[in-house]
């Protein structure tokens, strides 16, 4: 598409905060709208967080249109060491100073804003912002243009966020369960399902300076965007929209195209490159060998593994896991990392694992443990994967939930004990193991769980029905194809754009 044309028809401002997490939904929902509109996409970022989106790109990605502009960021500036510009390999004792740092883009955003402006004679359409970065809706007011907030979690995980942080109703109690601003009384929540950071926050210290008040500015925004489908969280999206009285419209999953296909046939040679590229990472071991485990297996017979990019486990509980695992008899594919008081990215030592274990579950073909990384859409996708232990972070769970495999949930931060809350009671496609690093399991409870997930029928077989149904209305959700045939989440992505244009027709936007 030719660049002066989408000028002519408007121009977005994409604002993604400073996490992979949200890097990739945002260049994602990027995308979509240079497939789905005729408008210029402009993406900003710092330096390294842009470096690290196009190392995600193959050759083979058609970006055109998405214009990447350099946000100046200084990390050492912010008490950060330098290079830092994303929470990866961050500690949790400077995850707030990395939060509070993001502040510092407002005058930087605020110059591209008017420099865009100038140069093509009229505002943006809109800013597209993190719902961390509330200090963008006042810049989009002030310069003439709407401010849409775009949040890359589900839509019952981030209410819950978002309403938790703004009301802090677990301090007005002293009962472990308590209710939540915007939810009806029967989804009462837990403390066990708070981060000790708002399990302990007061009104006053600076995670509540920050998140209270970039949430409160979220709210002014003119509409929210969300990385979910309508169809799979109908109690989400209505609360949601009752809560924010604003409109939500549910433009997900944002996730690889190939991942929302009936048959993906890639081969391993091409799957491997083409992931690297998508993940902007080296894997632990080949693709290769973590296909060839799996494809070693019978179908919906492996365990996969994975906590995420930033989450490990303490000494205690992966030691109480694998004994459990091993115990179970069931296949796994285990992403293994350092436990807690390590260094993340150093050696793994054969001590925090049961004597000979690694040994016995690779020669008995039970086991595979991967260092670090493992190519996770592939895994999902082959066949033999039959459920995911999960931080339950909303990428995995969308990436998870697309191939019909059910979640065992172990959330660490953030929303996900929300997510996971969301998929036990309103769902029914996830158990969950434990929740947060302090939590105490025994191998007796990890083995009894897996066997109950992983069974052909009874509770493991429900969920896994329950999981292709949700994975047959996310692929009818971005079904491509006339307006009474397009999929919810497509509609809703035209919706979006009448919105922002002040259209009331029903004339659509696709270059499909």
């Amino acid at each position: 598409m030719d660049d002066s044309k989408s000028q002519s028809h408007g121009h977005i401002v994409m604002l993604p905060f400073m996490a992979h997490g949200h890097l990739i939904p945002f260049l994602a929902l990027a995308r979509r709208i240079r497939r789905q509109t005729p408008f210029a996409v402009t993406l900003a970022a710092t330096p390294l967080n842009l470096w690290y989106l196009r190392s995600t790109m193959s050759p083979d990605d058609d970006d055109s249109g998405i214009r990447f502009h350099e946000l100046p960021f200084r990390s050492s500036d912010h008490g950060l060491p330098s290079d830092t510009e994303n929470t990866e390999n961050l500690p949790l004792s400077q995850i707030g100073m990395l939060f509070r740092s993001s502040v510092s883009l407002a005058t930087p955003v605020e110059r591209l804003i008017s420099d865009i402006t100038a140069e093509e004679g009229r505002p943006p359409l809109c800013v597209i912002s993190d719902v961390l970065f509330g200090w963008s809706v006042d810049i989009a007011r002030r310069l003439g243009t709407k401010s849409i907030t775009f949040t890359t979690g589900g839509a019952y995980g981030t209410l819950a966020y978002v309403s938790i942080w703004v009301h802090l109703p677990h301090r007005s109690t002293d009962t472990e369960e308590f209710s939540v601003p915007g939810f009806p009384e029967r989804c009462r929540f837990h403390r066990s399902q708070l981060h000790r950071f708002i399990r302990e926050v007061e009104p006053t210290d600076e995670w509540s300076k920050f998140f209270q008040v970039q949430i409160k500015l979220t709210l002014a925004s003119d509409g929210w965007l969300c990385n979910s489908v309508e169809e799979i969280e109908p109690l989400g999206f209505d609360l949601s929209r009752k809560y924010l009285k604003l409109p939500v419209w549910a433009i997900g999953p944002l996730i690889p195209p190939r991942m929302l296909r009936k048959s993906s046939p890639i081969s391993p040679n091409s799957r491997s490159k083409s992931l690297q590229k998508h993940t902007g990472k080296a894997f632990g071991v080949s693709p290769e060998k973590c296909l060839d485990f799996l494809s070693s297996h019978s179908p919906n017979s492996v365990l996969y593994i994975s906590f995420g990019s930033q989450n490990t486990i303490s000494p205690s509980q992966m030691m109480q896991l694998a004994i459990g695992l091993e115990s179970s008899g069931k296949p796994f594919l285990w992403v293994i990392r350092p436990p807690l008081g390590f260094d993340t990215k150093g050696e793994f030592r054969p001590e925090w694992l049961p004597l000979g274990f690694e040994d016995r579950v690779t020669g008995s073909n039970q086991g595979l443990l991967v260092r670090n990384w493992a190519p996770q859409l592939d895994i999902l996708s082959h066949g033999s994967t039959g459920a995911f232990l999960s931080h339950c972070g909303w990428n995995s769970i969308m990436e998870s939930l697309s191939q019909g495999v059910p979640i065992l949930g172990w959330p660490m931060a953030a929303e996900q004990a929300h997510n996971a809350k969301m998929m036990v009671e309103e769902m029914g496609m996830c158990i969950e193991l434990a929740c947060g690093v302090e939590s105490r399991i025994e191998a007796e409870e990890v083995k009894r769980v897996i066997e109950m997930v992983m069974e052909e029928e009874g509770e493991g077989g429900e969920m896994r029905k329950r999981a292709n149904a949700v994975m047959g209305q996310m692929r009818e959700a971005v079904k491509e194809g006339s307006d009474d045939d397009k999929g919810s989440s497509l509609k809703a992505l035209d919706d979006f754009v009448r919105t922002i244009l002040g259209d009331s027709t029903n004339r659509t936007f696709s270059f499909l």
